[in-house]
């Protein structure tokens, strides 16, 4: 009884604000976006709008909201969760990324969540609202989209397919399962102080080539091939 779901596209302002207005949030929890690297250079459009438009409208209208109603208070917070993607490629030859790490994005995803981080930055520092931006490393799951590299793995070598591997497979990138990040954003959103940053991951680096191996060995252990 206290679960709500109403499909909107974050770019249809009118209709978005109607929706924040009449639920009253307390807290809200921004993780729409688009995500995907290799669409967003096929088509960096979508990402323009989502992440960036999208992103303007909600703390546009969470802004009115707080200020109509004369909200702003500790309770009220904007958590807005990013990607450790603004940060650049990571190599074997470099620290992990923290809070001080410079921007350099590399990607039309990448540049466009750095754009929706700075965002939030200036609604925080010009209208004082109250936001929180956090920066995880990739997640994986049950039931994530297909297009992301450990589900495609699985079931490009569950079908027999070839799997497709980015450049030399060298990228390191840090995964984290899906509910320890939600466990993170819940904490952070309790605990967590007004216009910080706070980088979320596991310290389980692993480049992308070695990743498809690990993968590929635990199903050969699970479903293995009856002729090899």
């Amino acid at each position: 009884k206290n679960y709500r779901f109403k499909k909107i596209n974050i770019c249809n302002y009118a209709l978005l604000k109607k929706i924040i207005f009449k639920f009253k949030p307390i807290k809200i929890f921004h993780l729409a976006a688009e995500s995907h690297v290799d669409r967003s250079i096929k088509n960096p459009t979508n990402f323009i709008n989502s992440n960036i438009i999208g992103t303007f409208n909600l703390l546009n209208i969470f802004n009115e909201y707080l200020e109509q109603k004369k909200l702003f208070n500790k309770k009220y917070i904007f958590l807005h969760i990013s990607t450790d993607e603004v940060y650049g490629s990571l190599t074997r030859y470099q620290l992990p990324s923290n809070e001080e790490s410079k921007y350099l994005p590399n990607s039309p995803y990448s540049a466009s969540k750095a754009s929706s981080d700075f965002l939030v930055r200036a609604w925080n520092v010009t209208y004082n609202l109250p936001v929180i931006t956090t920066h995880c490393s990739n997640n994986y799951g049950f039931w994530q989209l297909p297009e992301k590299l450990i589900p495609l793995v699985i079931y490009k070598a569950y079908t027999n397919q070839k799997i497709p591997v980015y450049g030399d497979g060298q990228n390191i990138r840090d995964w984290i399962f899906v509910e320890d990040h939600v466990r993170a954003l819940i904490e952070i959103s309790k605990k967590g102080t007004r216009g910080e940053i706070y980088n979320i991951g596991a310290r389980q680096e692993i480049n992308n080539i070695n990743l498809v191996k690990e993968v590929c060995k635990i199903l050969d252990r699970k479903i293995p091939k009856k002729n090899k």
